[in-house]
């Protein structure tokens, strides 16, 4: 029952930044109960981007699945922790006031949007993966749910970073200007880090591999992938 209980004290956190962001983030501004909150948008996006992995990569195996919903929670916590020191420190020498800690549970309300949206695109995945064996059409469907859930996922960080970071002083216009410069970079590392972190699916014309040899880039691998579908090569 105890753990049934922390269980559910771990999704209403979640739920809470669904329904009412304003009030989660008002929260957040005043310091109220950070650890919890990373604790649980942690532990709830790792669950749901898990599930997701565990998906993808069951097209191919059952150790690509088990490989892939441990990777690609990690792609999205190690991109977290790349990117999280430039936009804390940079916020602080242009004068915000804000915590490490409420700047880490800002950049997890996007993981978290981002992990409930790939949640609920699982049941779409999953019917493609049963009713196709096209590699590459699996691949391009899956880069455009990334991005759409990835866009979603930063509009709601850029949402909250506003209104949390405060924005009535001196160095406001500077640091609006940081932040939506990094969420350029959080975007490119992130992609550029799931492609090193690769395959998520796994080809079936090639036996399991954990990772593959570091070669080319994501944006390359994406307008390869599209010719090979047009018929172009």
């Amino acid at each position: 029952m105890e753990r049934k209980s922390v269980g559910i004290k771990y999704f209403a956190v979640l739920i809470g930044l669904l329904r009412d962001r304003q009030g989660f983030l008002e929260e957040v501004r005043q310091g109220v109960r950070l650890p919890s909150k990373i604790i649980s948008l942690l532990v709830c996006s790792s669950i749901f981007i898990a599930i997701y992995g565990g998906i993808i990569g069951s097209s191919h195996s059952w150790m690509q699945a088990l490989s892939s919903s441990i990777k690609l929670p990690a792609l999205y916590l190690i991109t977290l922790l790349i990117c999280l020191p430039t936009l804390f420190f940079s916020n602080i020498i242009f004068g915000s006031k804000r915590t490490f800690g409420q700047h880490f549970i800002l950049v997890l309300t996007a993981v978290a949007v981002t992990s409930v949206l790939l949640f609920s695109f699982a049941p779409i995945t999953l019917f493609f993966l049963l009713t196709t064996n096209n590699y590459q059409f699996l691949i391009l469907l899956n880069v455009i749910i990334f991005a759409i859930t990835g866009f979603i996922g930063i509009s709601a960080l850029y949402q909250a970073a506003t209104f949390v970071i405060e924005q009535d002083d001196d160095g406001s216009k500077t640091r609006k200007k940081i932040l939506q410069c990094w969420l350029f970079l959080y975007a490119f590392v992130g992609s550029q880090l799931g492609w090193t972190l690769r395959p998520f699916f796994g080809s079936h014309e090639h036996p399991f591999q954990l990772f593959r040899e570091r070669e080319g880039n994501f944006y390359l691998a994406v307008i390869q992938a599209i010719s090979h579908l047009l018929g172009m090569n």
